[in-house]
């Protein structure tokens, strides 16, 4: 099944596609087509260029730097992205809290922060997670006590991915210790390079520093700082969360992976019908799993996301970690080489092999494990 495209679709992907493939760097594209960590600088010199040209927030209010495109154009949008090999604006930023201001911050929060976090002259950090409150977060237990106009943090938060280059992190943080869990949560926007705030490194699996524990001693913040309502991020962190988890079903990028998987096996593609199976059953679910997103994006309004968002976390992780598996299998003995360097006689992606399937194993539990996801669904969707 492919999308049918009138003229102006068409000449809209035109456009996005040339821009991706002349205006962000090669280098970068590169980086990102060999499965290679993109430095910080990369990030945000990608970033500010699709920035620059309005297309870094494009689902954005319009007064915000948003467009007002249809949903097959943001499609379009993301599908050329990704097929070019350029790395989708940062998360945190875009998807996240760039978001949550617009809907609900104050005015002068909107204007402090909102443009700065477009252009990733601010880079943002996710403080949600704590050592006994990931998946079952309303049980966080970092604690904002108020002191004159200010707030006080103490507490930790963990698995915070790149905070390393964080210059800011929106923090979920308990304020009335009394209140029934979900009711005692507020959000606080706190500068990272406040006194107090310290991020330690936790190294991975694969071998990687993506992730960090960030610790808060008696963390000064402004009152202006808040979020929202008192005691109200308990509804501001679903809205969060709901935008994470449609972002979390990069069908592009497992459609990528596996286009490159026929090239890799192309001597084995024919003459192998357990392969073949293989790669039509998973470019199969890709395709639904393309067309489901669609469907969430265009019925999500008034900030409630779609409770389908569940489905496109659930399914998409699955997806990634199979399309990853499949390349392992590919690479066999070589997966197992993840410290070898350029010297090498194994070809760069089948060192790379190992560590993306293992640093993958996350897809099924950040932004909301699958078994918690399976749960809002037989809740939400099927009302059992």
């Amino acid at each position: 099944m492919q999308l049918s495209l009138s003229e102006e679709e068409r000449a809209f992907r035109d456009e996005m596609r040339a821009f991706f493939t002349t205006k962000v760097s090669q280098d970068i594209r590169d980086t990102v087509a060999a499965g290679r960590e993109l430095t910080r600088d990369q990030i945000v010199e990608a970033q500010q260029t699709l920035n620059a040209a309005g297309y870094a927030v494009p689902r954005w209010p319009v007064e915000y730097g948003g467009q007002d495109w249809s949903e097959l154009q943001f499609h379009i949008w993301h599908e050329e992205m990704e097929r070019a090999f350029v790395p989708t604006p940062l998360a945190f930023n875009t998807g996240m809290i760039g978001p949550v201001i617009a809907q609900f911050g104050t005015e002068e929060q909107k204007q402090e922060f909102l443009p700065k976090t477009a252009n990733l002259d601010i880079w943002w950090s996710q403080g949600f997670s704590e050592p006994d409150a990931g998946s079952d977060l309303a049980g966080l237990r970092t604690t904002a006590v108020k002191d004159g106009d200010d707030w006080i943090v103490n507490g930790q938060k963990t698995w915070t991915t790149l905070g390393q280059y964080g210059d800011w992190i929106f923090t979920l943080v308990r304020t009335d210790p009394d209140a029934k869990k979900q009711a005692g949560i507020s959000m606080l926007l706190i500068d990272m390079q406040s006194e107090g705030l310290e991020v330690r490194p936790i190294q991975l699996i694969d071998g990687g520093h993506e992730v960090n524990e960030v610790w808060f001693s008696d963390v000064r913040v402004p009152g202006a700082n808040l979020v929202g309502e008192l005691n109200g991020g308990w509804g501001i962190a679903k809205f969060l969360l709901g935008n994470e988890r449609v972002g979390v079903a990069p069908s592009g990028l497992s459609k990528r992976v596996l286009v490159r998987i026929k090239q890799l096996a192309e001597d084995r593609y024919a003459d192998d019908p357990l392969l073949r199976a293989r790669i039509a059953t998973l470019e199969n679910e890709l395709l639904a799993l393309e067309l489901t997103a669609m469907r969430v994006a265009a019925n999500s309004a008034d900030g409630k996301p779609h409770p389908a968002s569940s489905v496109l976390k659930l399914k998409g992780s699955e997806l990634q970690q199979a399309v990853s598996e499949l390349v392992v299998d590919l690479a066999g003995p070589g997966a197992l080489a993840s410290g070898a360097g350029n010297d090498s006689a194994l070809d760069e992606w089948q060192r790379l092999a190992g560590p993306t399937y293992l640093n993958l194993r996350k897809a099924s539990i950040y932004g909301g494990s699958n078994e918690v996801q399976r749960q809002i669904i037989s809740r939400g969707i099927l009302g059992l």
